[in-house]
């Protein structure tokens, strides 16, 4: 039997020692901690908590930090925003957005056009570009200008909360591979004894070397980096990045938002194949077991899904909200583990 790991992602529903204590007790080695929001010095507590659950046993425990890295996000909003398919939404400049906007930046902006496809919240949310005004509320043909707004409307509706992932089909806007924030966390990275670093929507290999660099500048040189395949750029280069990271992570979420979601199946294996060909590990995550974020036992489906990503090899899985928010971090953890083992 191969060795696998299985990863939690920490947040309220599993943030004690007593119960990040069950979870490594069904066979969880060790958690992702998402810093989209928050920061290492903003959990602290919580990793206080790990590390207690930790003590006394023989496995190192293992700490991931997602960090910010080159992803689209939406402003704060003044209040969350319920959308309703058929319903009208603007776009707006962070500086300028009205309570009933969408805060987006500048880049945003000027790169959307007529008829142009927007994702909100990890592909939860469709919107789709019906006009462009400007300043004083006329419509415009050609990009939006200065103090404009992009006009939407809703195509699959739901709530809508501050900081959510906005992606744009067939649109590249370019970002530096690292934010302040991801910058400072780093920097932070080895007095928290993190283990592993996650980084989103990987482009290319220079990406992964910004981020190598980075670490050593922090004297963290020993943590590992784990690169998230989920945009098609990051398809493209899959080749180029194996030897500058340690394992690939199969980023299903956004990257199913990034082609038809009916290939996804499909282009999972490949990457899966291409890893294998190469000796490099990876892993899979996003909705390994997203019912059990709400009930006790999963669907057939979820656990047929598991099996099949430990069987195309993956060296390891990861649970999300399933763990952080969910009803029964335990229970999620021990059916992923128990799962992945009929397959080993």
């Amino acid at each position: 039997m191969r060795y696998m790991d299985f990863f939690g992602t920490l947040g309220p529903a599993c943030c004690t020692k007593d119960v990040l204590r069950e979870m490594f007790d069904v066979g969880m080695s060790g958690v992702r901690l998402n810093l989209s929001h928050t920061s290492l010095t903003e959990c602290e507590d919580w990793i206080g908590q790990l590390d207690l659950a930790c003590e006394g046993r023989m496995n190192k425990r293992k700490l991931l930090i997602d960090l910010q890295g080159p992803e689209l996000r939406i402003g704060i909003l003044k209040k969350p925003l319920l959308l309703q398919e058929g319903q009208k939404v603007c776009l707006a400049d962070v500086a300028d957005a009205s309570e009933e906007d969408i805060p987006v930046s500048k880049q945003i902006l000027w790169e959307l056009q007529l008829e142009n496809r927007v994702l909100l919240d990890d592909g939860k949310l469709l919107l789709s570009v019906v006009e462009i005004l400007d300043h004083e509320g006329a419509t415009v043909k050609d990009s939006c200008p200065p103090g404009g707004r992009i006009v939407c409307e809703v195509l699959r509706g739901g709530e809508l909360t501050s900081r959510k992932s906005i992606a744009i089909p067939g649109v590249k806007i370019d970002l530096p591979t690292l934010t302040a924030a991801d910058i400072k966390n780093l920097g932070l990275a080895k007095k928290y004894g993190v283990t592993g670093v996650m980084l989103p929507f990987v482009r290319s290999r220079q990406d992964l070397i910004n981020l190598r660099n980075t670490l050593m500048q922090a004297d963290a040189s020993h943590i590992k980096i784990y690169a998230k395949v989920e945009n098609l750029e990051g398809v493209k280069q899959l080749e180029t990045l194996l030897d500058a990271c340690d394992e690939i992570v199969i980023a299903r979420g956004d990257l199913g938002n990034a082609i038809d979601l009916t290939k996804l199946p499909r282009l999972q294996e490949e990457i899966a194949q291409v890893c294998k060909n190469y000796g490099r590990n990876f892993m899979v995550v996003t909705q390994m077991l997203a019912s059990m974020e709400k009930a006790e036992v999963p669907t057939r489906a979820e656990v047929t899904d598991v099996y099949h990503a430990v069987k195309q090899g993956a060296s390891s899985v990861m649970l999300t909200a399933e763990t952080a928010v969910g009803v029964n971090p335990v229970k999620a953890m021990k059916v992923l583990v128990e799962t992945a083992k009929t397959a080993l």
